[in-house]
């Protein structure tokens, strides 16, 4: 009998589009509200931008005859998804559909790895537009938060959020050479990220193995985490190494989190490389012994056994001192390119090799360049580049990067399935592609990227959920979508309840998958058919209306930081 009353009022229903300026229903869907809990059949209600009412039973009380209605058609209901590590920076500028990511039901791109869009001098800002890529613009604003609003503005389908980054305030006051600040100088730094909190950032972030990240010391992330953690954000990193010295590494974050009483949360933990693969089960209980010791440490993850990087990651850290232009000019002149390539095959004490990590330069995919004349080698790997220009792999870097100009961007397969699979279990480990939000079509085509791109949300939801049952439908959302709004302690966002924003994914849990392959990286994921974000619906059917919802989602420093 319920289901004849869901029939019949679905028949007579129109379907709403837009921001529902009455109450729009969906029925009969799954509801996986990202409390971890169990699905049930069910309905939801939001009007405007915010979720309503929800329930089991249908229908709900008195309703009007016109009543307007959304049929889930029995799949998935699920809350919009975080994307804890994106780089969207840019290609929202080149296209704010983020539609790779919003194909997978993400509505929530979380920036700022290391490096943020803001604060940016004057210096800085000629720098960022003379070392821009495929995608060009004018960098017209100054604070992170002016970049943001900016985005808002121009009109975004996904909302927005960053930490402002470590690397990005040492370079405001330090530059890019590796000097350590006077007390004056870190007391200004602390300043810019309290003043970024003050506007909405989330926390600080850094990017330990990159310059100029590489050259603060622990006492001043511990200092920059103290600014943010006074603001009720936290400290994010790209910890210091991810393979040999792994340990160390996780010790120094530990030791962040507890001296200056910020939570903790760890970029895309892995562990690289063959011979550090064993080192799972510590690295694991290392992180959970500090949890179960007080320490507010989490991680996330992306749903692949490759990185993706750049080849600075291969090289020593000396040579990039100063930014891209002198480490270039340094590689041309012989005793350096001696000594980077004697220090690429036997890297100096606390230093590490990607290339070395990942078993050799056939495990070292070409994917993106500046130079229009090194573009035909997209696709291939290091080993294949060398044996065509008959010269070492580490020659080989050293030759494209000169032509180049830039770090040039690579996958490098060192990790493994296995350990991969694991960690997708780990009740405190959420999802970040570590990629931008790109399109199959224009600019985006001009280079390849890693599969991640297009693939890391469904395929946890596909591959991991579906097909390999290593976590629950339920689990997969409240890590996907919960999990990373209380661990940035986002407001209203997470979960599908009443006075929540109507960020919401309709999905089928049968044939969601990831498509993109390393061979075929920029393939549209399947299975997602409706997102709304903030009540206005932004993919219809499986094709984005071009509705511009997003948002800047601000962190919890926004009136208790001073500015």
């Amino acid at each position: 009998m319920r289901a004849l009353v869901w029939a019949m009022l679905l028949a007579a229903a129109p379907v709403s589009v837009g921001a529902a300026a009455e109450p729009l229903y969906i029925v009969n869907g799954l509801i996986v509200d990202g409390s971890g809990g169990e699905t049930y059949r069910g309905w939801l209600s939001f009007e405007g931008d915010r979720i309503i009412a929800m329930g089991r039973d249908w229908p709900p009380g008195r309703l009007a005859h016109d009543a307007k209605m959304f049929d889930a058609k029995g799949q998935a209901i699920a809350p919009g998804f975080i994307n804890m590590l994106s780089w969207a920076n840019e290609s929202l500028l080149a296209d704010g559909r983020a539609l790779s990511d919003l194909k997978q039901g993400v509505t929530l791109e979380v920036m700022g790895e290391g490096t943020s869009m803001g604060p940016w001098t004057e210096a800085m800002k000629r720098t960022r537009e003379a070392r821009q890529d495929d995608i060009k613009y004018k960098v017209t604003w100054t604070s992170l938060a002016d970049y943001l609003n900016m985005l808002e503005a121009r009109g975004i389908a996904v909302n927005v959020a960053s930490f402002v980054g470590a690397s990005t305030v040492r370079v405001h006051e330090l530059g890019e050479n590796n000097v350590q600040p006077t007390p004056e100088q870190l007391a200004r730094m602390q300043g810019l990220v309290k003043t970024a909190m003050h506007e909405g950032a989330l926390g600080v972030g850094s990017a330990l193995i990159y310059t100029p990240g590489n050259y603060a010391s622990t006492a001043e992330l511990t200092a920059l985490a103290k600014a943010a953690g006074d603001c009720g954000g936290m400290y994010i990193s790209h910890i210091r190494n991810e393979g040999p010295t792994i340990e160390a590494a996780l010790d120094e974050i530990i030791s962040i989190s507890r001296n200056s009483g910020a939570r903790a949360e760890i970029y895309h933990l892995k562990q690289a490389g063959q011979n550090n693969w064993g080192k799972y089960d510590d690295v694991i209980a290392r992180i959970e012994k500090a949890r179960a010791a007080g320490v507010q440490l989490s991680a996330n993850m992306y749903s692949y056994a490759a990185s993706s990087t750049g080849l600075d990651a291969s090289m020593p850290l000396w040579v990039q001192e100063g930014g891209i232009e002198r480490w270039v000019e340094r590689m041309k002149d012989p005793a350096n390119r001696a000594r980077v390539i004697a220090e690429m095959k036997n890297p100096p004490p606390g230093e590490t090799n990607s290339m070395q990590e990942a078993g050799g330069p056939e495990k070292v995919l070409l994917l993106g360049f500046r130079s229009e004349a090194l573009k035909p080698l997209t696709g291939k790997t290091l080993v294949e580049v060398a044996a065509q220009r008959g010269k070492s792999a580490e020659d080989t870097a050293i030759d494209l990067m000169i032509e180049d100009g830039s770090r040039i961007q690579v996958a490098y397969f060192s990790m493994n399935e296995e350990n991969v699979k694991k960690q997708v279990a780990l009740p405190w480990i959420s999802f970040g592609s570590d990629a931008e939000a790109q399109a199959p079509e224009g600019v985006f085509l001009k280079s390849s990227t890693h599969p991640r791109a297009y693939g890391n949300f469904a395929r946890v939801l596909g591959k991991y959920v579906r097909d390999e049952k290593v976590i629950s439908l339920g689990e997969a959302v409240r890590k996907l979508a919960a999990l990373p709004a209380d661990t940035l302690r986002i407001e209203g966002r997470g979960r599908l309840r009443p006075g929540n924003f109507a960020d919401i994914v309709i999905f089928d849990p049968d044939t969601i998958a990831d498509t993109a392959t390393f061979a075929r990286p920029q393939q549209l994921a399947v299975g997602v058919h409706h997102v709304w974000v903030n009540g206005v619906q932004v993919l219809k059917n499986g094709e984005a209306t071009g509705a511009a919802a997003g948002r800047f989602v601000k962190g919890p420093g926004v009136g208790r930081c001073p500015g």
